[in-house]
């Protein structure tokens, strides 16, 4: 990797990392705090909503500052992922694509920059790098992606019970 591509994609993991630190951490401490969060994770169907909001803060931070270190670079991408997905399919997708609209566009880009990035690996300027353990390429997407929908479906498995509709909802 030249100097200018190990930059570039530190600047793809800071910001990514970053991104994901700074969501994690609001949804602990921004506005309706983790009894909010808790209340919203509810309101989409998921069981134990104080639970699924410690997890997402653990998760969204954790992956944060692996992805800021280059550490474990294909498993944090994995995180990223089920966390978008898991968002993109719950909150997002009824709502179509535009984020302005509530949509999965951000999610979305979030998810395939997540993809990409653990296929490109983590770059020379990275811990994985010299540690001398760089997943990349197919492998590394293949981890990315695979983590990824398992610890989704096995999250919705467990936890997603949403409320079926009366029938007083459906003559509406």
């Amino acid at each position: 990797m030249t100097g200018v591509d190990a930059v570039a994609v530190l600047l793809v993991r800071a910001v990514l990392g970053i991104t994901m630190i700074v969501h994690g951490v609001n949804h602990w401490r921004g506005g309706g705090r983790i009894e909010g969060t808790a209340r919203w994770f509810s309101g989409l169907g998921l069981k134990y909503g104080r639970l699924q909001a410690w997890m997402s803060v653990f998760t969204e931070v954790g992956a944060g500052v692996l992805l800021l270190l280059g550490l474990g670079t294909p498993l944090a991408c994995a995180a990223v992922i089920s966390v978008m997905l898991v968002a993109g399919l719950l909150a997002h997708r009824r709502n179509g694509f535009f984020v302005f609209k509530d949509g999965y566009e951000y999610v979305l880009v979030l998810a395939v920059t997540s993809l990409a990035l653990a296929m490109l690996g983590p770059g020379s300027l990275s811990i994985d790098a010299a540690g001398d353990i760089e997943v990349n390429g197919w492998a590394g997407g293949g981890i990315a992606l695979g983590v990824a929908v398992a610890a989704t479906a096995g999250l919705l498995a467990l936890f997603w019970r949403p409320e079926r509709p009366t029938s007083a909802d459906e003559a509406a």
